[in-house]
């Protein structure tokens, strides 16, 4: 199910020049509020709970998604060149699979480190804040690029489809509208990070067992999803 070829050239599409020059941004932002915000306000837990909560996972982490999931796959899908990929003897669903588990590594190292770091800079991780919320950038990793993989399967809109999602869904609506929130990898994320941390330091409108199903469930069926639509693509070019 993992073709080392296969991730070899996605890790070359995604830690291009440019495209690693937009990955390294907004951790850079993140560590150096982190400073800012020690620096001014010192050591305290709720205000490192709100700048990990507030920046960190709920823009940092799925804009990353969002470049890291969709860049896995999609501009192989706009310029062609996909076709010398899908001519390979390698199976479609190993495709889909190898760049999803590509995705979730740069996604992890771009979000859940600088999470970390800011975190143990904000506070030194007390009430476990800083691996709490490292611990949410780590799941939604998971889910968020196999989502935005689907999406840049699909659609050659990916990643504006992928920003709505990110900045107006979870972001606006999610924070508008109560029962959005259900639906919000975001959620789920926190939900996780919840149990970790110290009381009342991070909370989350959904509960755990709820979280881990749909966290599992979605993952797993727009990986398989994509996979399909991967090889309806194939058949597609034949025709």
């Amino acid at each position: 199910m993992y073709d080392p070829t296969v991730a070899r050239l996605t890790y070359r599409a995604l830690l291009g020049r440019r495209r690693a020059a937009i990955l390294f941004v907004l951790p850079a932002l993140l560590l150096l509020l982190a400073a800012a915000v020690r620096m001014f306000a010192g050591a305290d837990d709720q205000v490192a709970a709100n700048v990990l909560g507030g920046f960190a996972i709920a823009t940092m982490v799925p804009l990353i998604g969002v470049i890291a999931g969709t860049g896995a796959i999609g501009p192989e899908i706009d310029d062609g060149s996909i076709v010398y990929l899908l001519a390979k003897p390698v199976k479609r669903p190993t495709i889909i699979f190898t760049k999803l588990i590509v995705a979730i590594a740069v996604t992890m190292v771009f979000s859940a480190l600088p999470t970390l770091l800011a975190g143990l800079i904000l506070n030194g991780n007390g009430q476990q804040i800083a691996i709490a919320y490292t611990i949410a950038a780590l799941v939604a990793s998971i889910a968020y690029s196999a989502l935005f993989l689907l999406l840049g399967t699909v659609s050659r809109h990916a990643v504006v489809i992928g920003l709505v999602y990110a900045l107006v869904w979870e972001a606006l609506f999610g924070s508008l509208v109560p029962g959005a929130r259900t639906l919000s990898v975001q959620q789920w994320s926190l939900a996780v990070a919840e149990k970790v941390a110290g009381q009342g330091m991070v909370t989350s409108d959904v509960g755990l067992p709820l979280a881990t199903v749909l966290l599992a469930a979605v993952t797993v069926a727009v990986t398989w999803y994509a996979g399909q639509k991967l090889r309806a693509l194939k058949l597609a070019g034949e025709e």
